[in-house]
């Protein structure tokens, strides 16, 4: 399409935008001025009972506590003592690290940035639940997050980033054979230009067609040129980095969803000479940069939980007889730091713990830790053999909505093949930027990311002084009351207690259905579990352990002392304003055990692997269903 064309196009777009009723602006923060643009109709693709009945009141709550902590980071902001750049190479004397922190802050937690001036990467990320996803119903029944324009929604459940700035380059070890690094759940973000895994996964989200939707990255380079805190976006990375000369209709361009018909396959709608091209890239560089600093910043990944007090002075802060019992499981019988690496080995018997053969113990480590910050991961991925789950919001998104686009055409057709579908640069994901990877696809098909277990049990408190009537939802864990959380790349995990029962009986409890169709008798999540959604390269170190329910117990014990905040209050824990959930007797959240199983429902008859994910070479071995 020529570009005369589509500006036609692109104001007549504009102008039935302007007049469709139903419009919603939420609570979106001006800029300079302008009003906050609004989105259309909501998309609504899907059956009943998807999407939570509370969805819209909810993410005006978030936009609410957005709204309140960019306040904050603003006011940091102009508290700032003036910069002294100087020094060869120049360092920013001083304040360097506070300046860089409050940008990074800033960007985080603006809403601006979106397409509809309504969505900021703290809409995924919040805080209170360990920069993970802040609406418990959502993550109760839809799993994946609407963006910017509702209610488009992405795939996975929104990955924690706390400590996510630890995780290498992605880099295959050849030795091994094992992949490492890279950030979110397929590791796509691989840092390989910006040599930094989370500033290049930070570099996502606005551009995501289900996400912040923005359909060129100049429009994020653009958006800060407005931005209140521009004048510390041009004092950390230079005072001409904002003088960019935009064309006339970047708003109208910029105030269109990614994906829209009306640019193709266009994605620099944006036309800027080479030059000002350049300083758009560049802006957007830092952009992931300033993000990935404040999230490796004391205020987000500040190693301050009671295991960190413990590793310090076990005789001033002890654990508890639980939390030291779950402890040795996790390094024992658990085998859960083969994985989640805590600075000891393992001492689970090697051979055992799956396969019907229990798992054993060789014995009590009684070594000193070898690492005083331990990260609680590998920086690899694993396929635990999670069920596929029907209550994903992407697999209904087949028909096209208000702008022309299907974000999901393959329907239940759509299998999740984490790592495997990235490295063929395949549907969904980003293309791989290393073709030597390409023929490990099929050795990868299933993994997801070994997500730190820092945090994993983080809710929202009430820290000593908060003021009367802050909400605290003390748990993960029913009957409560209890934040909702979601576990896995799925979401199909609804407590810690089923998490580690998953990895206790997976094998021992396996039965041939899907989920939702578990038989008479047994109860899904207890002593049923569904087929795996993918059954290649799965994970056999766990699966039959035979932990007792008292020692799965005391293993959630231990991963509630891996909680930031213990020796220092953490940051905006105390910002929540919803509600917590309580489970009433005779419910199935009456207990952790069933915590969320009144919302499951029925997986379809599952058409086959749709071509554009397992017809793509070098293809799975064995085949995918």
């Amino acid at each position: 399409m020529r570009r005369g064309t589509w500006i036609l196009v692109a104001a007549a777009c504009a102008t039935v935008l302007g007049i469709l009723i139903g419009f919603h602006a939420g609570s979106a923060q001006d800029v300079k001025g302008k009003k906050p643009s609004a989105s259309p109709t909501p998309y609504n693709p899907y059956p009943p009972g998807i999407l939570p009945a509370d969805l819209q009141s909810e993410l005006d709550r978030v936009q609410r506590e957005i709204a309140f902590i960019f306040q904050q980071a603003l006011a940091e902001f102009r508290a700032l003592p003036p910069p002294n750049l100087t020094g060869q190479p120049p360092i920013l004397q001083g304040s360097g690290y506070a300046m860089v922190r409050t940008l990074g802050k800033l960007m985080n937690y603006d809403l601006n940035i979106s397409v509809f001036r309504n969505t900021a990467c703290a809409s995924c990320h919040m805080p209170y639940a360990a920069f993970g996803p802040p609406i418990p119903s959502v993550n109760l029944t839809m799993i994946a997050y609407p963006g910017s324009f509702h209610f488009r929604a992405g795939k996975r459940n929104p990955q924690r980033y706390s400590y996510s700035p630890y995780f290498p380059v992605l880099q295959l070890n050849e030795t091994q054979g094992l992949f490492f690094g890279g950030n979110f759940w397929d590791s796509r973000a691989t840092g390989y230009l910006l040599q930094s895994p989370d500033a290049h996964q930070a570099q996502g989200p606005p551009v995501d067609t289900q996400e912040m939707m923005s359909p060129d990255t100049a429009c994020i380079a653009f958006k800060l040129s407005q931005a209140e805190y521009r004048p510390l976006f041009e004092q950390v990375w230079g005072k001409d980095s904002l003088n960019i000369k935009f064309p006339s209709k970047t708003e109208e361009i910029c105030a269109t969803p990614g994906g829209a018909a009306v640019f193709g396959t266009d994605t620099t709608p944006v036309k800027l000479s080479p030059e000002d091209r350049l300083l758009a890239n560049r802006a957007y560089d830092n952009w992931g940069q300033s993000i990935s600093f404040y999230e490796r910043s004391k205020e987000v990944s500040p190693f301050t939980s009671k295991f960190d007090a413990f590793l310090a002075s076990p005789t001033t802060t002890p654990l508890t007889p639980d939390e030291m019992a779950g402890y040795a499981l996790f390094r024992g019988k658990a085998a859960c730091n083969t994985c989640h690496v805590d600075g000891r080995g393992s001492t689970q018997t090697p051979g055992t713990g799956f396969d019907g053969i229990p798992s054993t113990t060789t014995g009590t480590d009684t070594s000193h830790a070898a690492t005083v910050n331990p990260l609680f991961t590998c920086f690899g991925s694993a396929n635990e053999g999670l069920p596929l789950n029907p209550r994903n919001a992407f697999y209904y998104q087949t028909t096209p909505d208000f702008f022309g686009f299907t974000a999901n055409p393959l329907g239940f057709g759509y299998r999740d093949l984490g790592m495997g579908t990235f490295l063929r640069s395949g549907f969904g994901t980003w293309p791989n930027p290393n073709a030597t990877w390409i023929p490990f696809a099929p050795n990868v098909d299933g993994q997801f990311q070994v997500s730190s277990a820092r945090n994993v049990a983080m809710v929202p408190l009430c820290p000593p002084g908060s003021p009367p009537g802050c909400v605290a939802c003390p748990t993960t864990e029913a009957p409560g009351p209890y934040f909702q959380k979601e576990f896995f790349h799925n979401g199909y995990i609804k407590s810690l207690k089923q998490l580690v029962h998953f990895y206790n009986t997976r094998d021992l409890f396996a039965q041939p259905v899907t989920s939702g169709h578990c038989p008479p008798g047994t109860t899904e999540k207890v002593d049923c579990w569904p087929v795996p959604e993918v059954k290649n390269n799965i994970d056999m170190t766990t699966g039959n352990l035979a932990l007792t329910d008292l020692e799965e117990n005391q293993i959630v014990a231990f991963l509630q002392t891996l909680t930031d905040g213990f020796t220092t209050p953490y940051p905006n824990i105390n910002t929540f304003t919803g509600a917590c959930m309580t489970g009433a007797p005779g419910t199935a959240n009456a207990s952790a055990s069933t915590q969320g199983n009144d919302s499951l429902i029925p997986t379809p008859p599952l058409p086959p692997c749709a071509s554009a994910i397992c017809g793509v070479a070098p293809f799975p071995s064995p085949p995918i269903p």
